[in-house]
């Protein structure tokens, strides 16, 4: 598996170069815009990217040998450098391909308004090596930039800090082309890196799970199981000072809200770092706890937050959180050969990992806090994690039972009836499960 990452580097001074290079740059992908979605049926034809590029190149830029081309690039776009076309055609042909496929999607689904036309937007420009960018030493470069109405070469000096950081950590990997970014009045350099690394390839019955609740009031609830259902560790990433800050950061901006202060942008600042900072070091705790036990997978709940955007304030920082949680965590797990996997999060709290049925929380249960859960048993226990044993059962269960061929699947499922119904399956029908598989023999 291939990993792409980028690391920023401060650039010091020529804003005003950068800011017309840019716009010059996304001018020329308006332009090649126009030009994709009138040939878009000949271009469709085509399946090689790199033989779309040349088409389209072959539209737009003249050369001794085609004096005269359909879409007269040049005369507007005056010594363009050649790299930047390509980056630029490159860019339009796909906008044009995510537009045509979500157009022909929406012209089925009829489901609110049609998608707009394509537009450069907030798109910046990749510097290839040697044509558009230069290295004279670590801390020093040359890019190649629109200046003095002609395009010629500038030379700017690096963040010693940000550049000693990548030396450090990237020394083995392989170098991208770097691309300009502005963020807010600052603009950097993405330098790009990629990295070939193995993930775990062991069978699904000798796998070791990290089994992972991502919570409102306990940020992760984490289980470390087996296949045959054997609970390993239990690990509850609570957090307490960083939630306290967030509560009460949450606490002044509705006490703002209340004295008619509409505007709160620090407080949501505030609250927005704070909120960061959880995500970070929750993912840390993660990938720390599977490392600890050699784990295979980490499993997670596939996240779908359309439509649940609305609700509370802590609720929605819940979801962004835990989008950005499993974004970490899949960065850093991959790093280390570990891979990610989602279950269907339906019903996961809902039902007790014995099997017993349904749970009942907070006043309907007599309970005191929304943490816990009462079963049908009358035993109580804490729902988030008993929602992480369901989670990483589910994983179990859909690996164990894709391993398996047609008809011992069929012979499985009818001495464990509970696994027709994927959406109901907990802790107590996995350990059936593999009570029922280990003499039935797999595909793998």
């Amino acid at each position: 598996m291939k990993i792409n990452t980028s690391y920023k580097v401060k650039i010091y001074g020529h804003r005003k170069v950068f800011k017309t290079t840019v716009e010059m740059y996304r001018q020329a992908v308006d332009f090649l815009l126009d030009v994709c979605l009138n040939e878009w049926d000949d271009i469709a034809e085509i399946e090689s990217l790199m033989q779309r590029k040349t088409f389209v190149e072959k539209l737009v830029h003249k050369t001794k040998g085609r004096p005269f081309v359909k879409y007269d690039f040049d005369s507007p776009f005056y010594k363009f450098p050649n790299y930047l076309r390509r980056a630029a055609i490159a860019e339009a042909i796909g906008d044009v391909s995510s537009y045509k496929s979500n157009y022909a999607n929406w012209t089925v689904e009829k489901n609110g308004n049609p998608p707009s036309k394509p537009k450069a937007g907030y798109t910046f420009p990749c510097l290839y090596k040697g044509d558009c960018f230069v290295r004279i030493d670590n801390y020093t470069v040359q890019i190649k930039v629109f200046v003095r109405n002609t395009w010629d070469w500038i030379t700017i000096k690096l963040h010693k800090g940000d550049v000693d950081y990548i030396l450090r950590h990237c020394a083995m990997r392989k170098a991208l082309s770097p691309t300009l970014r502005r963020r807010g009045k600052e603009w950097f350099l993405d330098f790009g890196f990629q990295e070939k690394v193995d993930l775990s390839d062991t069978e699904a019955l000798e796998r070791r799970i990290v089994a992972v609740d991502l919570g409102v009031n306990t940020p992760a609830t984490i289980s470390v199981m087996r296949a045959d259902g054997t609970i390993l560790d239990r690990k509850f990433c609570k957090l307490s000072k960083e939630q306290d800050s967030l509560l009460h950061a949450l606490n002044r901006i509705k006490k703002a809200q209340q004295n008619r202060c509409l505007s709160t942008p620090r407080l949501w600042a505030k609250v927005k770092g704070i909120n960061k900072d959880i995500s970070v070091k929750t993912a840390q705790y993660i990938v720390d706890t599977a490392v600890l036990y050699d784990a295979d997978v980490i499993v997670f709940e596939h996240l779908n937050v359309r439509g649940k955007k609305k609700g509370s304030k802590k609720q929605r920082l819940h979801h962004w959180r835990s989008q950005e949680v499993q974004r970490i965590v899949t960065d850093k797990a991959h790093r280390l050969g570990i891979r990610i996997s989602r279950i269907n999060p339906y019903g996961t709290s809902r039902y007790a990992y014995d099997g017993s049925g349904q749970v009942l929380r907070g006043k309907n249960a007599n309970l005191s806090t929304y943490e816990l859960c009462k079963f049908k048993s009358g035993k109580t226990y804490n729902c988030d994690l008993s929602a992480s044993y369901n989670i990483g059962a589910r994983y179990f269960i859909r690996e164990i039972l894709k391993s398996l061929s047609a008809k011992a699947r069929l012979q499985v499922e009818a001495k464990v009836p509970a696994l027709c119904k994927r959406s109901t399956c907990t802790l107590a029908d996995l350990i059936n499960l593999y009570a029922a598989v280990v003499g039935v023999p797999s595909t793998c």
